[in-house]
């Protein structure tokens, strides 16, 4: 089993590249069992998509109407 320091740089990095399969399920049965890991990836979604709103990429830029 992985720890709370695997699991938290594993969901750190699914931000940056897709987890590979054995990935994904090491995090998912991480999350069944430990609520700060789940707060942990709430969080860091939260910060991603506020991330993104403010501060978008090329590919986000709409051209102006």
């Amino acid at each position: 089993m992985k720890t709370c320091k695997d699991i938290s740089s594993l969901l750190s990095d699914s931000m940056d590249r897709p987890l590979t399969k054995r990935e994904r399920w090491a995090v998912r049965l991480h999350l069944l069992i430990c609520r700060h890991c789940s707060r942990f990836q709430k969080h860091l979604h939260f910060l991603h998509k506020a991330a993104e709103r403010y501060y978008p990429t090329e590919n986000d830029k709409h051209p102006p109407s």
